[in-house]
């Protein structure tokens, strides 16, 4: 468990889950573990949005007035259960996503290749806020399609609120919106469309609320070195911090397999999917960090939908049956070898 706890980046979720961004609060928790002598600064923890954090501290809270065993670890633990939680919760909405818009003949058999993805089945076994964000894009984007735009806006926001990529969902409303004017030849703007509004609101509300608690309404960009997009295909250049390697060859596989998901959305009925997918895919590219299999994976349930046909093929449940161990030890390997250097665990009890 000590191995699942030190995982990147889930860990480092518990310190504003403690303290909520403040700086002097922050300060007081001594964050040195391996990161130097003076460990995290408090600018850096607006890195990571609030949403996953508040959770973690609502369950850690409940742990702790429970007491006994509940209490021990009870962030560390929380931050595992809320992730547990929304990767259920991920899974239950994505099989009644198929069902509902009959997108697979099989759609537990596509469910089941969805969950192991080898980059999202370690995401969604150790702390990570992935399961969240992708289960609220899913939600907005289901909401959307039935019309529901407020609902839409509303999920869209929470998004935004976990991850900053959410906010990609209100370009994505946005060009299916201008779609339809072009289609009809006439511009109309609906007032139930202002819904989607709550979802650059969301962040909004994320940036006063960092002003609120640190003084920097822009906390978020002062973080530190966590703004990765700079170029089309800027991954590809060893010498950058955040890649390092030029070891490379997934991730063009990775652009390969987005790519044709776009291609093969480009008719579906439901313009959302379509578009989120063009939008993501394209930001996708300019992204320049080694992990693109963790920034993509939003992608990844419009690739099973994209491909339901093959992945549900007996050609693929065959290979999938034969590669399952080497699925399994790859996820091991990876978090074993993805650890933070603690080097004290106080500041995280």
């Amino acid at each position: 468990m000590e191995t699942i706890y030190r995982n990147f980046d889930g860990i480092l979720y518990t310190i504003p889950a403690k303290t909520f961004y403040n700086p002097q609060e922050i300060e007081k928790v001594n964050t040195n573990f391996g990161f130097g002598e003076l460990g995290i600064p408090a600018r850096y923890y607006p890195a990571h949005l609030p949403l996953y954090p508040l959770l973690i501290r609502v369950i850690g809270e409940i742990f702790n007035l429970i007491g006994g065993w509940f209490s021990r670890f009870s962030f560390l633990k929380s931050m595992l259960i809320v992730n547990l939680i929304f990767t259920i919760s991920l899974t239950c909405f994505l099989y009644f996503l198929l069902k509902n818009f009959k997108l697979s003949a099989k759609p537990l058999l596509l469910v089941i290749t969805f969950l192991f993805l080898p980059r999202f089945f370690v995401v969604r076994s150790v702390g990570a806020p992935e399961s969240m964000f992708i289960f609220l894009i899913l939600v907005s984007l289901y909401f959307f399609e039935q019309k529901r735009y407020f609902l839409a806006g509303l999920f869209g926001g929470l998004s935004t609120m976990t991850k900053t990529p959410g906010i990609l969902l209100f370009g994505v409303y946005l060009l299916v919106f201008l779609e339809r004017m072009i289609s009809k030849k006439k511009i109309e703007i609906k007032r139930e469309w202002w819904g989607i509004g709550l979802i650059p609101l969301a962040l909004l509300l994320v940036f006063v609320f960092y002003f609120l608690r640190t003084g920097d309404f822009f906390a978020y960009f002062n973080s530190g070195d966590n703004i990765h997009l700079v170029h089309p295909f800027a991954v590809f250049d060893y010498k950058k911090n955040w890649v390092g390697t030029a070891w490379l060859e997934d991730v063009l596989f990775y652009f390969f397999l987005y790519g044709l998901v776009v291609y093969s959305l480009r008719k579906i009925k439901f313009r959302s999917f379509f578009y989120f997918s063009l939008i993501f895919f394209l930001a996708i590219l300019f992204v320049q960090h080694r992990d693109i299999s963790r920034y993509s994976l939003p992608l990844w349930p419009m690739a099973v939908i994209a491909f339901e046909g093959f992945f549900t093929s007996r050609e693929f449940l065959l290979v999938f049956l034969f590669l399952l161990l080497a699925i399994f030890l790859y996820a091991v390997n990876f978090a074993s070898y993805n650890l933070i250097p603690l080097t004290q665990w106080q500041p995280f009890l």
